[in-house]
């Protein structure tokens, strides 16, 4: 059962003008009736994002992420149904109900909430031992990187003990059960050596999601043993593709650019150097999922990965990732110190930040490692080196102005003529390899292949949309199509209920039909049911004609299914004459 009551939920839903929470995230323009923006859940360079304000509904026509508010937020901050409605009720004036929750509803309903205070007990913990004489080692370790008092504070940094069951054994004084530790992502547990502790001997880092919860952490070991840096695994709580070192700090900075580093200390030691927009991707190679985080926050990120051949990898990797999320991408040169905690303690912030302002473009540097492959003293690997440029420009940058003014730039650069480079640019143009890229590029974004039946969805998504949009259609369909025409699931579902909405003369909450349904991608069909559109309509007679269409085939594919399944022939003789009737009907709109 939902810890608040259905009449809650509804009024909070109610109060809460959707248009005003998302534009809170996404910049939206309002264009007709609705209002577009860039989708924040995938990447795109141009808005397919919609939010309805009579709908109380958003919908993206790129990826089909949609629902109603506490979809929204439950979708972009990670949150529960429980947690979306107490994030909106304070700002919409709806006073939640207050109760103690009982010990049953704590270890079965808010399972997550567990976790977050387990994390938070186990940050709590770690902390405690840093500070006490069993953790002097590891004071030892962070003072000899040079780290503050104010800055281990800051970002809560702790120890554990050298026994490996010793935060088990705390975390069970305080009343958690195996059946949750176990899945908490800090303890073990063995049926012969019984629960045991994942971290024993290291130096600790707690990692924060954007909103300062504790969701994980990361252990540097004190001496020898292997491995040296450990994450915590994946849990219900945290996700390491969706997660950023640092980032509930630097989300408050005033700098208009995130630096984005490979390490906690790279990190640590750029903010306790004034830094305060430095994020690092948990020691795991940037994904989509990071770079959609970035975006959220920022439409510049500053490279200052390790300076090494495993630095300048990881760094040719990120840059196309950045820049599919939309983000423009330039390189700090760390020369000749490793990483930026090397950097910062050699030459010091006021130097650090003049390698900011010369950050590199991320194109140009592509180039220049690029030329690392090739011996230029060889006239053919330099003729090699130059069409290989040539065509890394012709598949980047799709405007001549564009291809133009890199041209310029990387001949001057790299010492290539420019004429010649700018000559095989076009000739590359023209053969066609930029169509290629493009085809090729599309190919690789799509999704899976739509079903056969995707035609006949749609037809079904078509007409319920026109129920709720268009005025007088109900009528003159209803002795035609009903629920039972339509798929078994979620279609069905809200088919009924529309249809009971409309025939009993009461309007269609769409966003109230939303929260029948808690799976996200059953959201997202309820969604796509009210966000359906077929060309352009542009009189009453096009509406008519596409209206009947919809109709024979909604109803063909009923009668062909009820046949499938063994329907009696009564059942049968009944439905062909209805769809007799539709196809004499006239559809004057």
């Amino acid at each position: 059962m939902p810890y608040y009551s259905d009449e809650i939920v509804e009024e909070v839903r109610t109060r809460t003008d959707i248009v005003d929470v998302i534009s809170q995230y996404v910049n939206l323009q309002k264009k007709g009736s609705q209002y577009f923006g860039l989708c924040p859940f995938h990447n795109e360079k141009t808005g397919s994002f919609s939010v309805s304000p009579g709908k109380q509904m958003y919908y993206c026509f790129g990826c089909g992420a949609g629902g109603n508010v506490y979809s929204f937020l439950m979708a972009y901050n990670n949150m529960t149904f429980k947690e979306a409605i107490e994030e909106l009720a304070p700002k919409c004036g709806v006073t939640l109900p207050q109760r103690e929750m009982t010990y049953q509803e704590k270890r079965q309903a808010d399972r997550r909430s567990r976790l977050f205070e387990i994390n938070k007990e186990a940050a709590g913990y770690y902390y405690k031992m840093l500070r006490s004489p069993e953790g002097q080692k590891a004071m030892d370790y962070f003072t000899g990187r040079e780290l503050s008092a104010e800055t281990m504070h800051k970002f809560g940094l702790g120890c554990t003990s050298k026994y490996s069951d010793s935060l088990y054994k705390y975390l069970r004084s305080k009343g958690y059960e195996d059946e949750i530790l176990k899945d908490c992502g800090l303890i073990t547990i063995d049926e012969k050596r019984g629960g045991h502790d994942k971290f024993w001997n290291r130096a600790m880092f707690p990692i924060f999601d954007a909103n300062g919860k504790v969701v994980a952490f990361g252990g540097r070991v004190m001496g020898d043993g292997e491995p040296k840096y450990l994450n915590s695994p994946e849990t219900e709580i945290f996700n390491k593709s969706r997660t950023l070192f640092g980032l509930y700090f630097a989300r408050k900075t005033r700098r208009e650019q995130f630096i984005l580093c490979e390490g906690y200390m790279d990190v640590i030691s750029l903010h306790q150097a004034g830094f305060d927009n430095a994020v690092a991707s948990l020691g795991t190679a940037l994904t989509e999922g990071h770079a959609g985080m970035l975006k959220r926050y920022v439409k510049d990120v500053y490279l200052s990965y390790d300076s090494d051949g495993a630095g300048q990898k990881a760094a040719l990797r990120a840059i196309p990732i950045l820049k599919n999320a939309g983000i423009s991408c330039r390189i700090i040169n760390m020369s000749p110190y490793k990483d930026p905690d090397e950097f910062i303690k050699a030459l010091g912030a006021e130097e650090y930040e003049k390698r900011i302002q010369n950050a590199e473009n991320s194109f140009i540097y592509q180039i220049r490692m690029l030329e690392k492959n090739y011996d230029l003293t060889d006239p053919e690997k330099k003729s090699d080196f130059q069409k290989e440029v040539a065509r890394m420009i012709v598949l980047e940058f799709p405007t001549q102005l564009e291809r133009e003014n890199y041209t310029e730039s990387v001949a001057a650069r790299f010492n290539i003529p420019k004429d010649a480079l700018a000559k095989y640019i076009i000739e590359l143009g023209q053969s066609g390899i930029t169509s290629k890229n493009k085809a090729q590029a599309k190919e690789t974004r799509s999704n899976k292949p739509k079903p056969k039946d995707d035609g006949m969805k749609m037809s079904q998504r078509l007409l319920l949309t026109w129920l709720v949009e268009e005025n007088g259609i109900y009528a003159k369909i209803k002795d035609f199509v009903g629920p039972d025409d339509f798929e078994d699931g979620v279609y069905k579902t809200v088919a009924t209920e529309v249809f009971d909405c409309l025939n009993n003369s009461r309007p269609v909450d769409t966003a109230k039909l939303v929260d029948m349904f808690m799976e996200d991608e059953e959201r997202k069909t309820v969604a796509a049911l009210f966000n359906t559109t077929v060309g352009e309509l542009t009189d009453n007679t096009d509406l008519s004609k596409a209206l009947k269409e919809t109709l024979l085939r909604i109803k063909k594919n009923s009668l062909e299914l009820a046949q499938k399944n063994g329907a009696d022939l009564k059942s049968l003789v009944d439905g062909k004459k209805q769809l007799q009737r539709i196809e004499r009907a006239g559809f004057i709109l």
